[in-house]
């Protein structure tokens, strides 16, 4: 692959990281795509600099993809790395052209997301044994994640320092490294305050840092653990769809939106910088009403057939 194809990522990565404020994940699948892109036009086509490039070799990389079975998330995520990239090299004057105009792309449905019975949430919070230091650490991520509807990744990366007992709230930093402040209910605190007093201590070990939650060697808590704990506690009580720490998030605002809350309250509690994000729990309580209907109302019933 020839190295003009590279000349400008660097950059590139600097601006979205810097400038655009974009997650550290979010800027390693930028790179990700767009060296993977140029991998593919300088083998199969020849191109040797940016401005060589142009739309049907972009659509020809989608097609090759596709059929490989990427998902249309997946290919909209590459077109829009080539998208913000294309963009940043017309700005720096280092291509002529955008080789992005006559690009279109898969439409991208989102999926509704995958929410729990407030019944099957209390199972799986009263599911941790309170007898152990790690017990009442899940326990209280547990709430923490369904009580104030927080990424996986911003309880991982919560620090001591970010927890405000005393009025219920968690600051944590989101994506792009955006700051909020979210409530803490009232089971939340609780469960908390108990792991910080009685659990996290037995789990401390000599160069355990400020991290709020901490594994059993005394290091900050991974994703991947979460996961994994998430998943065990579900399968122990007897929930038998897929559960994932996310889930809980999505129950946190399907919840909120049945029990009355605004949308745009739910929006800056999730901490999603469009709002239409966040109005994809409408479509979740419109599906679960239509269903309830369906499933209880005497003239929903019997076959209408003629």
């Amino acid at each position: 692959m020839s190295d003009r194809l590279l000349e400008g990522l660097d950059a590139f990565l600097a601006f979205a990281a810097l400038e655009k404020g974009l997650s550290e994940n979010t800027v390693q699948a930028y790179q990700s795509d767009i060296e993977q892109f140029a991998c593919f036009a300088s083998k199969r086509y020849g191109r040797s600099d940016w401005d060589s490039i142009d739309g049907s070799d972009v659509s020809d990389w989608i097609y090759s993809l596709s059929e490989d079975n990427f998902s249309n998330a997946s290919l909209c995520r590459k077109l829009s790395a080539l998208r913000v990239f294309s963009t940043f090299l017309l700005r720096e004057e280092r291509i002529k052209r955008s080789f992005m105009e006559l690009v279109t792309g898969p439409k991208l449905r989102r999926k509704m997301p995958s929410s729990l019975t407030i019944h099957e949430v209390e199972a799986l919070l009263n599911a941790p044994k309170l007898t152990k230091p790690q017990g009442l650490r899940d326990r209280a991520i547990l709430e923490l994640l369904y009580s104030s509807g927080l990424r996986v990744s911003e309880l991982c990366g919560a620090l001591l320092q970010q927890i405000d007992i005393a009025n219920g709230a968690i600051k944590v930093y989101g994506k792009g490294s955006k700051e909020r402040v979210v409530p803490m209910g009232f089971q939340a605190v609780l469960a908390l305050s108990g792991y910080l007093e009685q659990g996290r201590p037995g789990l401390v070990k000599p160069k355990t840092g400020s991290a709020c939650f901490i594994s059993n060697r005394g290091t900050p808590i991974s994703r991947k653990t979460v996961w994994v704990m998430v998943r065990r506690y579900a399968k122990e009580v007897g929930i038998e769809k897929p559960v994932k720490p996310h889930g809980l998030r999505h129950s946190f605002a399907t919840h909120l939106l049945t029990g009355g809350a605004d949308l745009r309250v739910i929006q800056e509690l999730l901490g999603h910088a469009d709002i239409s994000t966040t109005q994809i729990y409408t479509s979740v309580e419109a599906h679960r009403v239509k269903t309830a209907h369906e499933e209880y109302h005497p003239r929903s019933q019997g076959d209408v057939s003629l």
